[in-house]
């Protein structure tokens, strides 16, 4: 599309938006996952950053100094230093985003706008821009100007409230779910409204909330309350329809068991010796077991203590019961799977140290998109990009940040 340098071969085989140009004016979270989403898949994502860098740059733990929590939703990105309060650095800003298919922010709503570089004076000059704003809560509404972060938005969009144990303070999901789904949809309505543009239609203002997506994501819940009219409530790590599904006590620990339908119930009986409970009325049905989950979970957990988890988990799976350990994050990445699938990749950061990282975890045809750039420093594709738009009449950036070639 934008660059006809880009031309597809084996490689770019699993890189289906390679020739895509994205400007991202993002820091942090939301609008940098989106972008690193649409780099994985092969756009030229060029990140504008302010002289001070997109704050996540500092976020521990850093190396060398560099910020692991940066490099891991900001690889295969090309970084380019503006001051967008310099007249020369918003025009070099616009003829960028002249030059691009889709444009990326997650400024408060109106700062894009204030500095001309909003989605109806572009659209203006290139119909076919595809430009997604992301904020806490929309672009308009009496919540628009509110800035807001994950903890915020999980508050006020109810998963706090879902979250922990019965009777518990609320607490928030421990991955940050409101800015990643935000990102994840932001994606999808880009690649969707690029396929249209495609097609020889305008592009579109995509306007994606991180509060619209929470409550997206929590369609069980929504559901929940539409269909009784009560509050979904928190359960801990059980379910509010199935049982026995959560996690249980054994004598060294807890493991999560997944008896999700009357069938594996039987077999739940048959692996603890107690085949009577099949038949126990409180305990028949889904539904029943569901009603009666404390006293359920009584019973299996007095059974469950007479040996280690590890036991339990062997005995299930060998009668074919869906079962898991509850790994930590040292655990999960070192699983038989993960290595299978190849997620796990070495990674450089800029100033030459060797990490790692989870790539992406999409496969295309049997194979994987590509980590194809490492984490960019600072500025250090400011002179090669605007080089690359000369053609544009870019205005001169007299001042190379710290890392610029």
């Amino acid at each position: 599309m934008t660059d006809p340098r880009l031309v597809l071969d084996d490689a770019d085989r699993v890189r289906p938006l390679a020739g895509v140009r994205v400007i991202e004016f993002c820091q942090v979270a939301a609008g940098p996952f989106c972008g690193l989403l649409l780099a994985d898949m092969g756009a030229d994502v060029i990140k504008i950053e302010p002289p001070a860098g997109d704050s996540m740059r500092a976020w521990p733990p850093v190396n060398d100094g560099y910020s692991e929590n940066f490099a891991a939703v900001n690889r295969n990105k090309r970084s380019v230093v503006l001051d967008l309060k310099r007249p020369s650095d918003r025009d070099a800003a616009r003829r960028l985003i002249l030059a691009a298919d889709v444009v990326i922010e997650n400024n408060r709503p109106g700062v894009m706008d204030r500095l001309g570089l909003g989605y109806a004076a572009m659209a203006a000059e290139k119909p076919a821009l595809v430009y997604a704003s992301i904020s806490a809560y929309g672009q308009s509404g009496p919540a628009a100007g509110m800035g807001g972060f994950d903890v915020t938005v999980q508050a006020v969009a109810g998963v706090m409230s879902v979250t922990g144990e019965d009777g518990g303070a609320p607490v928030k999901a421990g991955v940050p779910v409101s800015d990643f789904a935000a990102g994840l949809y932001a994606a999808y309505a880009v690649v969707a409204v690029l396929h249209r543009v495609r097609a020889g239609h305008p592009g579109a203002h995509i306007d994606l909330s991180m509060l619209g997506a929470s409550l997206a994501i929590a369609a069980l819940q929504t559901s929940e309350y539409f269909g009784t009219g009560e509050d979904p409530r928190r359960l801990g790590s059980a379910h509010p329809r199935n049982a026995p599904y959560q996690a249980f006590r054994a004598r060294d620990g807890h493991f999560v068991l997944a008896a999700g339908n009357d069938k594996l119930w039987s077999s739940v009986c048959a692996v603890i010796a107690e085949p009577a409970l099949v038949d126990d009325p409180r305990f028949r049905t889904t539904a029943d077991r569901a009603r009666n989950q404390a006293a359920l979970v009584a019973i299996l957990e007095a059974i469950f203590a007479a040996a280690d988890a590890s036991t339990w988990l062997a005995r299930f799976q060998a009668a074919g019961v869906p079962s898991a350990p509850i790994n930590r994050y040292s655990e999960a990445l070192a699983d038989p799977q993960v290595a299978h699938m190849g997620w796990v990749e070495p990674i450089t950061l800029p100033g030459g140290r060797r990490t790692r990282t989870f790539a992406s975890p999409v496969m295309i045809s049997g194979a994987r998109a590509p980590i194809y750039r490492r984490p960019p420093a600072l500025g250090e594709h400011t002179r090669e990009v605007l080089d690359e738009i000369a053609g544009h009449g870019t205005a001169a950036h007299n001042e190379e940040p710290d890392g610029t070639p």
